[in-house]
């Protein structure tokens, strides 16, 4: 594991893939492909949660083909699409309960894996997760969640 929580797992060509582990249940990435799948089964993850909307960016991976290819290397995959626009109780409990059934560790990605990073502070937070633990563990993997201290605080009913 490198700087700041960062670490690389080899994609086919030599090229390295960022990830960037949050805790021992979660890790968050940029944008994958359907190519890296292969590599993300072998480090031992166990579902994939995109939280990109398809079509944000043009050249962006289809979503439906990072679907076959996770299932195919035999992992779980899970669509829960979060706009720029922010975060809806609909996803944080979405997130929520795919992190709840994951039998191992979970890849999340986005385009810089900065959605990824919030919404499972959010979803921690929704069932009980202590906000300063939270804020801690993205801070580690090199994500900044001020702006969202205020609903972690919310969610997790701190006062």
């Amino acid at each position: 594991m490198g700087e700041r929580g960062a670490d690389r797992a080899d994609r086919a060509g030599g090229e390295a893939m960022m990830l960037r582990r949050v805790d021992e249940s979660i890790s968050v990435a940029p944008q994958i492909a359907p190519e890296d799948l292969a590599d993300i089964a072998a480090a031992g993850f166990a579902m994939v949660v995109n939280n990109r909307p398809e079509g944000e960016e043009a050249g962006q991976p289809d979503g439906t083909a990072i679907a076959a290819a996770a299932r195919a290397a035999g992992l779980d995959y899970v669509a829960i699409p979060v706009t720029h626009a922010g975060f809806s109780s609909n996803q944080v409990e979405a997130m929520a309960e795919a992190l709840g059934r994951a039998t191992g560790p979970v890849l999340a990605f986005c385009r810089s894996g900065t959605r990824s990073c919030n919404l499972w502070a959010l979803a921690q937070a929704s069932e009980g997760g202590n906000p300063d633990m939270l804020v801690a563990k993205a801070a580690a993997a090199g994500y900044d969640l001020t702006s969202i201290r205020p609903l972690l605080d919310t969610l997790s009913g701190a006062r």
